[in-house]
């Protein structure tokens, strides 16, 4: 289903910037809050969500905003957090970025070889030590900037490190991704599955993931679809469609977010 001509998307999109950005900050990818301006990584996270690539001129602008900020061309607002090195955060979240829309961007790519780089050394002893790290790698921008980039065998160590790590993926999940859900009604598994799908970019994942595929195939209900309720509605992962006033379409729009990263693990 088309949700990029939806009252969702146009809303979006008209809160747009001028060169590309949305409000004044670009960092936050916590749920979007009605009395706050939505920051840019928030609007992108939500286009996303509904569809839209690197063919559309709401994230065609972005993104050449963001490589721009990258080169050192512009900057890309003036907030900066103390307890971090921020300017190297902001290059990981950018590249990041532009590489999820745009994965053979060369500036992006070139900004993601360091940490890369970085990945294989820590795994090259065969585990990774995370007592000597000040920060943990385990993120949303790192795993979604290293797919791809990785040597098999670290990918290999990695990913195992990852789906047992018991603090899951920051920003997006808080609990080991070995660990299914206990109740599949509910924000949890829309945060897992966010998870799942993401880790469904590595090459290597879905042999790991079996026990994913078997859940959620429990999971179908008589008519071969996925119900994850009304209470994921949180207006950054759900919903797709424009209403939500019948069941039906929640099911639709659950059903195909599903049956998306299925394909991903079993392809």
């Amino acid at each position: 289903m088309n949700y990029k001509t939806g009252k969702i998307a146009n809303q979006i999109i008209a809160l747009q910037n001028e060169d590309g950005t949305w409000g004044s900050e670009f960092h936050s990818l916590s749920v979007p809050n009605n009395k706050k301006p939505l920051t840019t990584e928030q609007a992108l996270r939500r286009l996303k969500h509904l569809g839209f690539t690197i063919d559309d001129e709401p994230i065609r602008k972005a993104v050449d905003c963001m490589v721009a900020c990258l080169n050192g061309e512009r900057r890309i607002d003036n907030y900066r957090e103390k307890t971090r090195d921020w300017d190297l955060f902001t290059k990981l979240m950018l590249s990041t970025w532009v590489k999820i829309f745009e994965p053979g961007n060369k500036t992006a790519l070139e900004c993601a070889a360091y940490w890369a780089n970085e990945i294989e050394e820590d795994f090259a002893r065969g585990k990774y030590d995370s007592d000597t790290k000040e920060v943990d790698f385990v993120t949303f921008y790192e795993m979604n900037l290293l797919q791809g980039l990785l040597s098999e065998e670290t990918e290999n160590r990695m990913l195992d490190y990852v789906i047992n790590h018991e603090k899951g993926i920051y920003y997006i999940y808080g609990k080991r991704i070995h660990e299914l859900p206990t109740t599949f009604q509910s924000v949890e598994t829309s945060r897992y599955l966010e998870a799942i799908d993401i880790l469904a970019g590595y090459r290597l994942a879905k042999g790991k993931l079996d026990f994913v595929i078997q859940w959620l195939e429990e999971n179908k209900d008589e008519n071969g679809q996925w119900d994850l309720g009304p209470k994921v509605k949180d207006n950054l992962y759900f919903p797709l469609s424009d209403s939500w006033r019948t069941a039906e379409c929640r099911r639709a729009d659950c059903t195909e977010k599903i049956t998306a990263i299925l394909s991903k693990l079993r392809s």
